[in-house]
């Protein structure tokens, strides 16, 4: 998924061939006639597919406002795009799903209308990280999705889960392990310190993150592969050529589900939590929408329908949700999760990216 708005097709494909398993709901061409719409801007393919048919006719429905869905481009390209627009006082998006760095990166420029909280029913609801904030505690960004990258391994190489990140640098797991290959998506430093340093606040200075990285790269003996595409590594895992390694959490579960012989552990560190915002352009004039919109999708009834269809993690607190403990399981932890340090990968990313390579995938 390397970040919310670096996902590829194929884990576009996979989450909304979730969504798209629920009873498909027509478009109704009333929406067109409708008064009052939005642009909404979401990742392409079958994701926007899902939220066509099952999502946004369902808040029109509700609200009567109409949606027009955009396709959004990968990487940071809608980002430059929203920028610019903004600039010549365009929106080509109201809303938009964005990931948390590009969100970080936008609020530099003051790109996002601040959001109103007392307009969203459930924001005091809303877990803590999934609220993204200017310095001066403007709200920026509401959480709309989030996903756990966790430790899978193969159960016939594994019959026992291992219980920590800690088996990463197991001696006896020498050539067996599969991590994602960028600095800025494998969130390998994170583990490092919650693991090894006593939490990610060890992260704070340079000195703290070269002891991370000097920690991180006794791992090296242990990598058959440093992927960046997700297939190849799912099915080398499933597999077992290459047993154990890091993935995505309900991606795994799904593959399990069809039986193959893969699990997905919660490690006593935590899994990493990854996500993305609900964003409005400051040079949308559909703030009033905007602000229902969000208020829809913050509702527990819809955060659960998309752990079950899409098998995205609620950004709610869990006593809000009608979630079973299987479904919870499913998609989250009640584990304190590792929360990625975005932060760092805007104010230091040339130089982590240089150390990176210099000490681990170089």
């Amino acid at each position: 998924m390397k970040s919310l708005l670096h996902r590829n097709i194929g884990r576009r494909a996979v989450l909304g061939t979730g969504l798209a398993g629920a009873a498909a709901l027509a478009m109704p061409t009333v929406l067109r006639a409708q008064d009052r719409s939005i642009k909404v801007g979401v990742y392409g393919g079958y994701f926007k597919d899902s939220f066509d048919a099952n999502i946004f006719p369902e808040f029109t429905k509700a609200t009567g406002i109409a949606v027009e869905s955009i396709a959004e481009p990968t990487g940071e390209a809608w980002l430059v795009q929203l920028s610019q627009a903004a600039r010549a006082g365009q929106a080509p998006a109201d809303l938009s799903m964005m990931s948390q760095t590009s969100t970080l990166k936008g609020q530099e420029q003051e790109l996002w209308t601040p959001l109103d909280p007392s307009k969203i029913k459930n924001f005091d609801g809303l877990l803590t990280n999934f609220v993204s904030t200017y310095p001066d505690d403007r709200v920026a960004g509401v959480g709309a999705v989030a996903w756990y990258i966790t430790l899978v391994t193969n159960t016939d190489a594994y019959p026992e889960a291992p219980t920590s990140w800690a088996a990463l640098w197991d001696p006896a797991n020498k050539d067996k392990l599969g991590l994602l290959a960028l600095v800025s998506n494998s969130f390998l430093l994170e583990v490092t310190a919650r693991t090894f340093m006593g939490g990610t606040d060890a992260l704070d200075t340079e000195e703290g993150q070269l002891k991370a990285f000097e920690k991180l790269a006794e791992v090296k003996p242990n990598v058959r592969l440093w992927y960046r595409d997700e297939a190849q590594f799912e099915q080398a895992l499933k597999s077992g050529e290459i047993p154990m390694g890091q993935y995505y959490h309900d991606v795994t579960g799904l593959a399990a589900a069809d039986g193959h012989p893969v699990r997905s552990t919660f490690p006593e560190e935590g899994g990493i939590l990854d996500s993305g915002n609900w964003v409005l352009s400051k040079a949308s004039d559909k703030v009033e929408e905007a602000h229902v919109f969000i208020d829809y999708m913050s509702q527990p009834e819809i955060q659960s329908l998309m752990s079950r269809k899409v098998g995205t993690a609620p950004t709610l607190k869990r006593d809000l949700l009608d979630l079973t403990d299987e479904e919870f399981a499913a998609v989250s932890s009640d584990i304190d999760p590792i929360i990625p340090r975005y932060d760092l990968y805007i104010s230091k990313s040339d130089w982590l990216n240089q150390k990176w390579t210099e000490l681990i995938v170089g």
